[in-house]
């Protein structure tokens, strides 16, 4: 049985654990043991604080233009993405995603009994691979492209400056990137108990054999149906009504109807009220419509949202202003000091690696050379990588309503697609809003969700239309063809029954010739 790691425990020199040569080689990328900071020296025309995935292209992007860059990061470089979000998780998911296909493999005519699951080698393959990963986010890479780098936490000391490590840095311009972290609820018992959190999962050698999962959003969902697949047994609580709350409701309950069939359970409607650690074991008590419950475990996760991280800037000497949701920028990104932009997980409620990367590149431009981009004029799309994943991006029904819009709906069930048929993957289905053809949103629920989003990103970023797609010669058999089955459905939808009789007057007309 695992012990839980107290809510409290990470020591300086334990960024990240177990200590084997995966992680060793990780570090020499990303933290490196023997490294010194430079000597700053003059005016920085960019000083970024955080080399997360906002930080790093913004670093990347500056120096690459010619600019003078500091870069400084108080962690590891990579941030939460390379180090306890995305990659690591996504190879979690692959291995699970693997024995979701050997469990499904008799529909293919395929015998898998006696498939075994090693978590320990599931783990090893994921430290493995995002080491390999990790070169792309180096120190050793920003300080061969020109950029400074310095370790250590940094502090606002003026309108233009910042200290680091005893070092007083000048800038022209900065950009804050610190990111997010974990939002612990303040539930009693919870300290004393221990928790993990997303970083702390990664550190895992040992399956738990009962995991305990606050949150049902993208990152609870995701990582319930992996231990569950692992051969742990998972139980998910939240508050809200349905798992994935931003998402359509047919589209979530399909989800967790593939979620339950792996093994999961879920509590919704579960106020917590308190946490007690009885002897190995963690109890999580809760009411569900007035009733008290429990559900037990031997490791708890917190999965239920990010906060950002500002508390150590000293961002009041800077003269910006901040506030719960982080950092407070205009549509140019630009703080209430005009010297200072923030791009990423730090100022956004999109905290998502593609996001902060987005507006990055709009930080960049604005802060450098004085231009005008506007965030609000990126169309996001988001992705939960369950199995079947579920993409969103554009505006739901509701909210293109809401502004407006005369919106229509359009849903294309997988089971209607050749390869979806082919491959045994019909659990799914794409929806398109739109108003008199022009694409407003999109839902797809399907196995490659995250890649077929794309299209409809696309189509929705260069104000394209159903039409358009219908017309996109698409190649067959792929699961992408369902987006292009909406788009004949709707041009179906122009033929009118008054066009219809014109039509066959036309061809009555046509046959005399």
């Amino acid at each position: 049985m695992s012990t839980p790691f107290p809510a409290k425990s990470v020591l300086p020199e334990s960024l990240i654990q177990p200590l084997d040569q995966a992680n060793q080689n990780l570090l020499s990328h990303v933290r490196p043991p023997d490294w010194s900071n430079p000597v700053g020296n003059g005016r920085y025309d960019l000083c970024v604080l955080g080399a997360g995935t906002a930080g790093l292209v913004s670093a990347v992007a500056a120096a690459s233009l010619g600019a003078r860059v500091a870069l400084i990061e108080k962690n590891l470089f990579g941030g939460d993405c390379l180090n306890a979000g995305c990659v690591p998780s996504k190879a979690l998911l692959r291995s699970a995603k693997l024995i979701g296909e050997l469990r499904n493999a008799k529909a293919l005519g395929v015998d898998t009994d006696g498939t075994i699951v090693n978590f320990g080698r599931i783990m090893e393959r994921m430290r493995l691979r995002r080491s390999d990963l990790g070169q792309h986010d180096s120190v050793s890479r920003l300080v061969n492209l020109g950029v400074d780098v310095f370790l250590g936490e940094a502090e606002f000391t003026g309108r233009s400056t910042v200290q680091v490590q005893n070092q007083s840095l000048h800038f022209r311009r900065a950009i804050i990137a610190t990111g997010s972290r974990p939002r612990i609820p303040e539930i009693p018992g919870l300290t004393e108990t221990g928790y993990l959190t997303n970083k702390h999962l990664f550190w895992l050698t040992d399956l738990p054999r009962r995991l305990l999962i606050l949150g049902a959003g993208p990152v609870g969902c995701e990582m319930a149906q992996a231990f569950a697949r692992f051969g742990s047994h998972v139980t998910v609580l939240d508050l809200a009504e349905q798992v994935l709350p931003r998402e359509d409701r047919d589209a979530a309950a399909l989800i967790q109807r593939q979620l339950s069939a792996d093994g999961v359970q879920f509590k919704l409607n579960a106020a917590i009220q308190k946490v007690v650690h009885h002897g190995a074991e963690i109890q999580v008590h809760f009411q569900q419509s007035g009733i008290s419950k429990e559900a037990c475990g031997d490791q708890f996760l917190i999965a239920g949202g990010r906060e950002p991280n500002i508390e150590s800037l000293n961002l009041k000497v800077a003269g910006v202003v901040h506030g719960e949701s982080g950092v407070v920028v205009n549509d140019q990104l630009r703080t209430t000091n005009r010297r200072i932009y923030a791009a990423g997980d730090v100022c956004s409620t999109f905290r998502f690696t593609h996001v902060a990367d987005a507006m990055a590149r709009v930080a960049i431009q604005n802060a450098l050379f004085y231009g005008r981009k506007k965030v609000s004029t990126l169309v996001i799309p988001s992705c939960t990588y369950t199995d079947p994943e579920i993409a969103h991006v554009g505006l739901n029904s509701e909210e293109a309503s809401a502004r407006g819009h005369r919106v229509e709906s359009l849903t294309v069930p997988l089971a209607e697609v050749d390869r979806a048929v082919l491959d045994e993957m019909t659990d799914g289905f794409v929806r398109v809003h739109h108003e008199n053809g022009r694409l407003l949103g999109c839902t797809i629920v399907a196995t490659h969700a995250n890649e077929m989003i794309g299209e409809a990103t696309y189509a929705i970023s260069q104000h394209g239309t159903l039409s358009d797609i219908s017309n996109t010669i698409h190649p067959y058999p792929t699961q992408i063809e369902a987006l292009r089955k909406a788009g004949d459905a709707y041009r179906r939808s122009l033929i009118t029954p008054r066009l219809k009789r014109w039509l066959r007057r036309y061809f009555v007309w046509s046959r005399r010739w």
